[in-house]
């Protein structure tokens, strides 16, 4: 199958390191790195990325505040569980432009004082355009809050929580094909100056690995010719780095995506991969080469088995629906009524709330938490944004 890119300067860089590899083929994981993070053109490293009504896609945070509010209030509720540590660092992977750190900052300072007291807001950014917007966002010398790369931070240095809102969906994945009745993976190669798959043996043997902890055979009969799916290698190698860097506290992320058997279901045949430009998605990861976003939904399953092999306890799964509801987000809705806001802004207001958590967007996505080193009596306290669980 021959494919095209419309961006001649990273596709000519794409292309260079196919014809410079061994076998002149990258994997699909190599392509969407370059895709996503390459230094000059990547989607993420670039300086035309932008999150919100005039970008590609929307983030909870860069709908309302509200998310980050009630996220804040699930961050205190861990300190007190944790003791009231006098050093309680919150640790964001992948901030986007910060807007979720500057809600959270501020929220805490304003209604949570003795807590703010405690905090050192830690930022882990691959981008250095995002690194820029972020320190335009919330200020150094405002805010308690540093930027560290991960060799930067020492191991079991963390007391507090490492948070993610649609990290992981962003991660390389590694994609996978059943081909003849026999498993492979899809590389990358070149063909008369276009890009073209080709299927061979795995690249790693983390692959194979990685469907034995989700205990799923995609060998069986009752998966289909051409079924084609995504291993997220890199969403473990980042946990085992939480996992190696939290001495105590929790693990938050919040993602889009499904359990191992949802995920890997015979009936998605194509599997979860999807593009975003300019609010609109497609199944094309070829073509607006460093100028869309490419996503793969989030396998829980091997987030929690994986966690466990790496010493983080599995607290919870839930839905952003009923976690932010179970913070409070229901009595903001019941806040509406109490005339106390400007008709003209209570539709505007309303709207907010609900996408928050509409089933069908937002308030579908999920909730993990984890947690490392916690005392048996901490383990077993219910959480505000866990009840359900």
């Amino acid at each position: 199958m021959l494919l095209n890119s419309n961006n001649s300067s990273l596709l000519d860089k794409v292309i260079y390191r196919i014809n410079a590899s061994p076998e002149k083929k990258i994997t699909f994981a190599e392509y969407m790195d370059m895709c996503l993070y390459d230094e000059q053109y990547g989607y993420y490293t670039s300086k035309s990325i932008a999150i919100g009504p005039e970008g590609d896609f929307f983030t909870s945070s860069s709908i309302s505040s509200d998310f980050g509010e009630l996220l804040a209030i699930q961050m205190e509720e861990f300190w007190q569980v944790l003791g009231q540590p006098k050093s309680f660092r919150i640790v964001e992977m992948g901030a986007g432009e910060g807007i979720l750190a500057k809600i959270i900052l501020d929220y805490l300072q304003s209604k949570f004082p003795s807590f703010y007291e405690c905090i050192q807001y830690l930022i882990i950014e691959k981008s250095t355009a995002l690194k820029i917007k972020q320190k335009e966002t919330v200020n150094p010398t405002k805010y308690p809050i540093i930027w560290q790369d991960w060799q930067e931070i020492d191991s079991e240095s963390i007391i507090g929580c490492f948070i993610s809102n649609e990290l992981m969906d962003a991660l390389p994945v590694h994609r996978i094909i059943k081909d003849e009745g026999e498993l492979k993976e899809i590389y990358v190669t070149v063909e008369d100056g276009n890009l073209r798959e080709i299927y061979n043996n795995f690249s790693t043997d983390k692959i194979e690995e990685y469907l034995m902890i989700n205990h799923v055979n995609l060998r069986e009969d009752s998966y289909p010719h051409n079924y084609q799916t995504e291993v997220n290698l890199f969403s473990l190698e980042i946990l085992a780095k939480i996992a190696q860097k939290l001495k105590r506290g929790y693990v938050l992320t919040v993602d889009y995506g499904y359990d191992a058997q949802k995920f890997y279901h015979p009936q998605r045949y194509e599997g979860t991969l999807k593009c975003y430009y300019q609010h609109r998605h497609h199944h094309n990861p070829y073509v607006n080469l460093g100028i869309q976003d490419i996503t793969s939904h989030v396998n829980f399953t091997a987030l929690v088995e994986s966690g466990l092999n790496f010493g983080l306890d599995n607290l919870g799964l839930t839905q952003q629906a009923l976690f932010l509801m179970e913070l409070g987000l229901g009595d903001r809705l019941n806040d509406l009524s109490s005339g106390k806001i400007l008709l003209s802004e209570l539709w505007q207001r309303r709207n907010q709330l609900h996408e928050l958590i509409n089933p069908q967007g937002l308030g579908g996505f999920y909730v993990l938490l984890q947690g490392k080193n916690l005392r048996e009596t901490e383990r077993k306290q219910t959480l505000k944004g866990f009840t359900n669980f």
